[in-house]
C-alpha cells in the first residue's frame, strides 16, 4: 500500500502540534517574563545596601599570626567590621569564622538578637521582620547552597528574604516574590523540574527536535498547499 505523504506529513504535523504546542507557549509566556522584568531587580539587588567603608584605628589590634595560631589551616584572612568593632574573617577548613581583632579569640556563633539587628542593618526597605529562623535543611529556593543559615523574613507584598551566615552575619543571598516567580518560570523554560539547572537535559532536547520538526512538516504543509499546474497531456 502506498504512503499517502501529505496526509502522513499533516497528521505527523498534528500530533507535534498537540504535544509540542503546550510547551511552545510556555516558552514564550516565561522568556516574555524573563526579559520583561530586569535582571537587577530579579537579584534583588535594591533590597540591600552596600558596606560603607570605615577607617580602622590598628592600634591595640592582634597580629593575625595570633589568629593562624589559634586556627590551623587558615587560608584568607581579612580585617572588617562587624557591630561596630573591628574583627578577623578567617577561611578556616571548616568555613568562615570571626575573631576579635584586639584578643585574636574566636567568637561564638551569632544569636538571633545580632542576626536581627545585621538584617536590620543591610535592608534597605521600611517593612517589619516577620520571621528569623536558623534553617539547618534548605529550602527548595536555596537548593544550591548547603545550610545551616538564618532565614530573615520582611513585611511586605513581595515577601523579601535575607540569608545571612550564622558564623559572621554576612549575606548569603536573597528572594523575593518576583525571583520566586523567575525561578519558577526558569524551570519551566529549561524543562529541569528537579535541580532547574540543567539546560540540556533530556526532555528539553526531545522538546526541541519535536518542535523543529514540527516545524518542517508545517514548511512541507505549506508548499504542497500551493497550486500546482497540472501537465498537458501529450
Amino acid at each position: 500500500m502506498a504512503i499517502r505523504w501529505p496526509l502522513f506529513v499533516r497528521r505527523t504535523h498534528k500530533w507535534l502540534a498537540l504535544v509540542v504546542g503546550v510547551q511552545a507557549l510556555l516558552w514564550t509566556l516565561t522568556g516574555f517574563y524573563m526579559v520583561a522584568v530586569h535582571i537587577d531587580i530579579i537579584h534583588g539587588d535594591d533590597l540591600v545596601r552596600s558596606p560603607a567603608a570605615q577607617p580602622f584605628d590598628l592600634d591595640g589590634l592582634a597580629a593575625p599570626s595570633r589568629v593562624v595560631a589559634a586556627a590551623p589551616g587558615v587560608s584568607e584572612l581579612r580585617l572588617q567590621h562587624f557591630s561596630g568593632r573591628p574583627v578577623w574573617r578567617a577561611e578556616t577548613p571548616e568555613g568562615a569564622r570571626l575573631f576579635d581583632a584586639r584578643t585574636a579569640t574566636p567568637l561564638p556563633r551569632l544569636t538571633e538578637a545580632q542576626i536581627r539587628e545585621q538584617a536590620r542593618r543591610i535592608y534597605t526597605g521600611e517593612g517589619k521582620i516577620v520571621s528569623v529562623r536558623l534553617l539547618t535543611m534548605a529550602p527548595q529556593e536555596m537548593q544550591s547552597r548547603k545550610p545551616p543559615y538564618w532565614q530573615v523574613e520582611f513585611e511586605g507584598w513581595n515577601r523579601p528574604t535575607l540569608y545571612l551566615s550564622p558564623q559572621t552575619g554576612e549575606l548569603i543571598s536573597r528572594r523575593h516574590a518576583l525571583w520566586r516567580v523567575f525561578d519558577i518560570a526558569w524551570m519551566l523554560h529549561i524543562m529541569d523540574y528537579d535541580e532547574r539547572t540543567d539546560v540540556n537535559n533530556p526532555l528539553l532536547r526531545v522538546a526541541t527536535w519535536s518542535a523543529f520538526a514540527m516545524a518542517l512538516t508545517g514548511a512541507w504543509l505549506l508548499i504542497w498547499s500551493f497550486p500546482r499546474r497540472k501537465r498537458k497531456k501529450a
